[in-house]
């Protein structure tokens, strides 16, 4: 019997990914504290890659452990610069901090994503993008932020790509799905390695 897909996250961006892609799926939020989980590695200098891996792997094992005989695709996405990873920004100065520190630089999208059954981690994944941000007018940055309001605060970056956002960008390296935070090529392989869909 072909196992159900669950995926670990209450995001519209990921769900839309998933219908677009035509899974059939359930979606169940995952239960940690993200932030719990991010401040040791941290604190212990774990690569961005790492801390999108083990945030999207425990997102997985924790709903698989809700849904047994299920395929569970947890995911995360972290943001660096050189040796800097980001969180989403608190508040509009906080955005505004973002969008000056990435000006004029490229910076990372690491997007990790990783499946679980009956709470083992059965693969896992990293894919990245590259985006040049041109270099922005501080009184550019808050008219942009004006614009778009509180949407700059749902992403790390203070942008959605899909949006407004893209006028900030001179060049962008890498697939759209991993710059949405679910890179969908490898996962589509690996489902249908594993059966769970029409190969």
């Amino acid at each position: 019997m072909t196992p159900k897909l669950v995926l670990a996250s209450s995001s519209p961006f990921r769900h839309m990914l998933m219908h677009n892609a035509g899974l059939a799926f359930e979606a169940c939020a995952a239960r940690i504290d993200e932030r719990a989980v991010e401040a040791p590695l941290e604190r212990d200098g774990a690569t961005p890659d790492t801390v999108a891996l083990v945030l999207a792997k425990a997102k997985a094992k924790e709903v698989s452990d809700r849904f047994p005989a299920c395929l569970v695709i947890g995911s995360d996405q972290t943001m660096s610069l050189g040796s800097q990873t980001f969180h989403k920004p608190k508040d509009m100065a906080d955005a505004a901090n973002h969008l000056l520190m990435l000006s004029g630089k490229t910076h990372r999208l690491n997007s990790a994503i990783a499946i679980a059954y009956d709470g083992d981690i059965v693969w896992e994944h990293v894919s990245h993008a590259e985006l040049t941000m041109r270099s922005l007018d501080p009184d550019f940055i808050q008219r942009h932020l004006k614009r778009v309001g509180e949407k700059a605060l749902a992403s790390v970056g203070a942008y959605q790509l899909e949006g407004e956002g893209l006028q900030l960008f001179s060049r962008i390296d890498g697939d759209y799905f991993t710059i949405l935070g679910l890179p969908l090529l490898p996962l589509l392989e690996k489902l249908r390695e594993l059966g769970a869909i029409d190969g």
